[in-house]
């Protein structure tokens, strides 16, 4: 019997997170496990008047294309999944792996490769949703895999993730309506600022954002939701971070991550564990070791680390950076092939200050909005 709360989702993301209407061209991304949502989601596109297509695609295939791959495979990207980028009106990803260790014993080398070969279908991408003619979201089918990674059972973890996605579920559009509307008085505080600094445990980090945007990330792009970010002046970011905090990265767990930066870039890092994949990402390509975003999280439903960013991002009382491309509608000007999430809990002891004025203390916002 189908879970009502995989038709909820499906309205959520149809009907909230990008408004698809008539004739509008989506593509349904995922994995044949995400059958019952990509089902759903289906259904409710075509009852908006929209034109939907499936891309499902078996979990190995990038594990083969690695591990058998040629060089010119690794480089080959499909026409097919260029002209989706380049015309479609809008994108849904639904991520479903059932293995989410599959490429971890994966060459780091051929991976950077790969990523590099799809640097301009990323550009293009990244180009569109800022402009606004593209709509894109992700979201999350729970799999025993993601359930595994967070130490809970498959039963718990559907509860955690709709519980997330649904905080109200009688009424989740109009939840996330006015979820947007209490986020954006934090945004509009930003406007004008020009200075950031974080202190915490083994960080002290100074950036500017000044003539940069916040965003208000209210569940357009990502299902669940709940941060608000910037992209930094490219070569404004000094002194050191410290994650705490396993960086995920194409399924490569990286812990104890610790970042140096002069100028805006990353002139040494550390990891105590998987160092060597840090550092392979880090020389991706030349805006691989710039900062394309820091933000904050605020989602208050999400309060464990789940080895999953989609989640881990959001937790209220943390802050994110992310290594690589930025969005230009905040601001960003950074280009390159990855954009690699690493959080910080500040809930221990941390302070965000903003010109010079306390924002944020020991993870809770010290202003009210």
């Amino acid at each position: 019997m189908l879970d009502t709360r995989v038709e909820k989702l499906a309205e959520v993301l149809v009907d909230y997170s990008l408004e698809l209407k008539k004739d509008d061209k989506v593509v349904i991304r995922g994995t044949p496990v995400a059958e019952p949502l990509i089902k759903a989601i289906c259904v409710k596109a075509l009852e908006a008047g929209a034109h939907p297509m499936t891309m499902v695609s078996l979990p190995c295939v990038d594990e083969l294309l690695l591990k058998y791959g040629s060089d010119d495979q690794l480089r080959h990207v499909p026409e097919p999944t260029k002209l989706i980028t380049e015309t479609y009106d809008a994108s849904i990803t639904v991520m479903s792996e059932i293995n989410t260790k599959s490429l971890s014993g994966s060459d780091p080398a051929k991976m950077v490769m790969m990523r590099q070969a799809q640097s301009e279908v990323m550009e293009t991408f990244l180009k569109r949703i800022s402009a606004g003619d593209m709509r894109w979201v992700g979201t999350l089918f729970p799999t025993n895999g993601y359930a595994q990674d967070c130490d809970m059972g498959l039963s718990d973890y559907e509860d955690f993730v709709y519980g997330a996605c649904l905080p109200d579920l009688d009424d989740p559009v109009d939840y996330w309506r006015r979820f947007s509307t209490r986020q954006q008085k934090a945004v509009d505080w930003f406007k004008g600022r020009r200075a950031l600094r974080v202190t915490g445990p083994e960080t002290d980090l100074r950036m500017s954002i000044a003539d940069r945007v916040f965003i208000n990330c209210d569940g357009r792009q990502n299902m669940p939701d709940g941060e608000i970010y910037t992209g930094p002046v490219e070569d404004s970011i000094e002194g050191r971070v410290y994650f705490a905090y396993p960086a995920i990265y194409q399924g490569r767990e990286v812990s104890g991550v610790r970042l140096w930066f002069e100028a805006g870039k990353v002139v040494k890092a550390s990891a105590e564990k998987n160092e060597e994949f840090l550092l392979k990402m880090l020389d991706t390509d030349e805006g691989s070791r710039y900062v394309g975003e820091f933000a904050i999280g605020t989602n208050r439903g999400i309060t464990r680390f789940t080895r999953h960013a989609l989640f881990d991002e959001k937790i209220s009382g943390t802050f994110h950076m992310a290594l690589g491309a930025g969005l230009e509608e905040s601001g960003s000007k950074n280009k390159s092939a990855i954009h690699w999430d690493m959080i910080c809990d500040l809930r221990g002891g941390g302070e965000i200050r903003v010109d010079d004025e306390l924002l944020h203390k020991d993870g809770e916002f010290t202003i009210d909005f």
